[in-house]
């Protein structure tokens, strides 16, 4: 599934619309963080792992979608490590990240079952890149309408003005839907009260701000309630929207 964010890039999403799955796999600590947080920007889930036994162990629990998997690790070597997971998970697709840049050592990567690699030294925007089309051919995310916004298991339609989340279909009003909409354009962002009064109601209410407080209770009444809290407040700051634990 993909949709469009307020940043203008086309979203991946499973086809259950929860976000992407990615294991990234290197041993070196501060690229490996650094590439969780490109992917995380994403909207995508990440996990990580330092070794090839600890990449093997979180695969079998997260079942990733895609794995960024490192040729040189210190306990296993890296095609090793991708003959292991193709054993259990033999359709995910394997970016290697790879030191070596000779022909030999990138066809014996992909002979060994890998579908991409980037040298190193990359950029983030690339390995992205690479990971989209990637995940795109492997038919893990399904196209879905650019009308379309997606949150976790909550789903609303900008053209037919639907709102559901998993099964139930959600009915709001219409300042009830432009909230949401804001909120769901901008995930896991924090919007002061005076970004959502100027965009949802066009003008300044002064004093009269509480008004997004009760139109945010009025959500959460609709979105969250019997179930895990996407709406969230911080304190002093605004109010976020992201999907629920």
């Amino acid at each position: 599934m993909m949709t469009t964010s307020p940043q203008g890039r086309t979203e991946l999403l499973r086809p259950d619309r929860s976000p992407v799955r990615v294991l990234v796999v290197d041993d070196e600590a501060p690229l490996a963080e650094l590439l969780s947080m490109a992917l995380r920007y994403e909207g995508w889930e990440v996990r990580s792992a330092g070794d090839g036994a600890g990449a093997l162990r979180t695969a079998r629990d997260f079942r990733p979608d895609a794995v960024v998997l490192d040729v040189m690790l210190p306990d296993m070597d890296g095609l090793a490590v991708l003959g292991r997971l193709r054993r259990e998970l033999s359709d995910v697709p394997v970016l290697f990240l790879t030191a070596r840049d000779s022909v030999e050592d990138r066809i014996a990567g992909l002979t060994a079952g890998g579908d991409d690699y980037v040298t190193k030294p990359f950029s983030l925007e690339e390995v992205v890149a690479r990971l989209r089309g990637l995940i795109r051919r492997a038919g893990t995310a399904a196209v879905r309408g650019e009308s379309t916004l997606v949150v976790g298991d909550l789903v609303l339609d900008e053209d037919s003005h639907e709102v559901s989340r998993g099964d139930e279909s959600i009915h709001l009003t219409a300042t009830e839907f432009e909230l949401l909409r804001f909120l769901m354009r901008n995930p896991r962002r924090v919007l002061s009260k005076a970004q959502i009064l100027d965009r949802v109601w066009n003008y300044d209410f002064g004093g009269q701000a509480n008004v997004v407080e009760l139109y945010i209770s009025y959500l959460r009444k609709k979105i969250d309630a019997g179930r895990s809290p996407m709406i969230h407040t911080r304190r002093g700051a605004g109010y976020l929207i992201k999907p629920g634990e």
